[in-house]
């Protein structure tokens, strides 16, 4: 393996590049309410995104092999555990709203790992949130919704409106919609107990509700109180994006194809917005 496989192999594992996505979803936020770069929030975003995933990934793994830990596990935690001290910094520049709702968010990442619950309630002897058959989709939407939208703009002591609620909704569907390919690669994988949507409606229904979640995404942009020719253009073109990678999703498509260019359509999406409304 080279170097540079290894890099970028490190780049996916470490869950930089989810991170990075989760960071240009926020900065979005700020340029369609033209509000300025906020550096703390945005900063904060994206290291508490790679301690929250690494946590959520490698919690299990660490906690069981403390004495035969991979080198590549070992190197993940050290930098899992740096991104906890720069998060921790960010998190002290920002406003006090910012940090009691941060702590909501933080909740539910925790119980999305840890055991909390009655066996009971679980398809599998994990107990957290990521065991509730059918849950676990409808939780990362709601916790990047109110990372990517809510927080920057309480951070901004902006005033909620309908654009705002509007917003929310917009970006709740756009990530239940760019779940759906990452849904389809784990088919083959998943326990039918975990309830994945393909598993309840199969494959062609799902890539058919990923069409139809992507135009709502597109058309609740035309219920806004400003409309703005760029924003419509640009959330069209991303609607379209997401469309055909989740048509050609299937159960034999490898990490790279979700966890690289699927998860990377965020970064398209600051990119477009960047060139054309900057």
């Amino acid at each position: 393996m080279t170097i540079f496989q290894k890099l970028f192999k490190f780049y996916l594992n470490a869950s930089i590049h989810v991170a990075l996505s989760v960071f240009c979803l926020a900065w979005i936020t700020l340029l369609k309410f033209e509000l300025p770069f906020d550096e703390n929030v945005l900063y904060f975003i994206f290291f508490a995104s790679i301690t929250g995933y690494n946590f959520v990934k490698y919690f299990g793994l660490a906690k069981n092999h403390r004495r035969a830990m991979a080198s590549w596990l070992r190197a993940i935690l050290l930098f899992t555990f740096v991104s906890c001290v720069l998060m921790s910094y960010f998190a002290l520049q920002l406003e006090l709203n910012t940090v009691l709702i941060l702590s909501g968010f933080g909740v539910v990442t925790f119980m999305y790992a840890i055991p909390f619950l009655p066996r009971r309630f679980f398809v599998d002897k994990h107990q957290n949130l990521r065991s509730i058959s059918g849950l676990k989709v409808y939780v990362i939407g709601l916790v990047w919704a109110g990372v990517t939208v809510l927080l920057p703009l309480i951070n901004e002591h902006y005033t909620f409106d309908l654009d705002v609620v509007l917003t929310c909704m917009q970006r709740f569907i756009f990530i239940i919609a760019l779940m759906l390919p990452f849904e389809l690669r784990d088919l083959k994988y998943d326990s039918l107990k975990l309830g994945t949507i393909p598993q309840k409606i199969g494959v062609q229904r799902t890539k058919k509700l990923g069409v139809v979640l992507s135009l709502i995404f597109f058309f609740l942009e035309l219920f806004k109180t400003e409309l703005v020719g760029s924003f419509i253009l640009i959330q069209l073109t991303v609607a379209l994006i997401l469309i055909l990678f989740i048509y050609f999703s299937t159960e034999s498509r490898n990490d790279v194809y979700t966890s690289f260019w699927v998860e990377g359509i965020p970064i398209v999406w600051l990119g477009l917005e960047l060139l054309l409304t900057l």
